[in-house]
């Protein structure tokens, strides 16, 4: 079952964007490391709109945006943070709507919506096992085993450029030491 959504943005600047979200946004995060940050996002909701290519809005074009409860409050803490906003709050209809400035020269929307959004359904608790009792055969006790403490420090993308340089790195070698003996002689 689907669990969460995780999102993206390329940018030109990596490093500055993760600053960014970590010290200006204050957004949580978990270090995988090599300075891969991978952040905690508040609750979320997913709209799909018309395709309009007039607007460079085509199909299948991904959107991101942040949400508020009072943009005004947010403009002026985010402001306190030194976040940029391109231009003042415009009624968009669906809310009110602004962009701030990020690392790698693009801007993300902000917006106070208009529309209430339903409450979340409370989830049960899960239920517990039961006890043994004196009566039931006596089992030794399953306990689950302990995750790995280490996350993979080198990310998917990484790993794969490591394996391609020493695979050209390896057949490059021999051909070297052929031209170097043949200079010896």
């Amino acid at each position: 079952m689907i669990k969460g959504v995780h999102t993206m943005f390329y940018t030109s600047q990596p490093e500055a964007i993760r600053a960014f979200f970590r010290d200006k946004l204050s957004f949580p995060f978990t270090d995988v490391g090599e300075g891969w940050l991978i952040f905690d996002l508040p609750e979320a909701d997913q709209g799909f709109h018309p395709a309009e290519d007039r607007d460079g809005a085509r199909t299948g074009t991904p959107s991101i945006s942040f949400y508020c409860d009072n943009i005004e409050t947010t403009m002026a803490e985010l402001r306190q943070r030194g976040v940029e906003f391109t231009g003042p709050v415009e009624d968009h209809g669906y809310g009110l709507v602004t962009f701030f400035k990020v690392p790698g020269d693009f801007a993300i929307q902000l917006y106070q919506p208009r529309y209430v959004k339903n409450p979340r359904p409370s989830v049960p608790p899960a239920p517990t096992a039961a006890k043994p009792t004196a009566e039931a055969a006596p089992r030794a006790e399953m306990k689950p085993k302990p995750r790995a403490t280490k996350p993979n420090r080198t990310p998917p993308r990484k790993t794969a450029i490591k394996k391609a340089v020493k695979r050209v790195t390896a057949k490059a070698a021999p051909k070297a030491k052929k031209k170097a003996k043949g200079r010896r002689k």
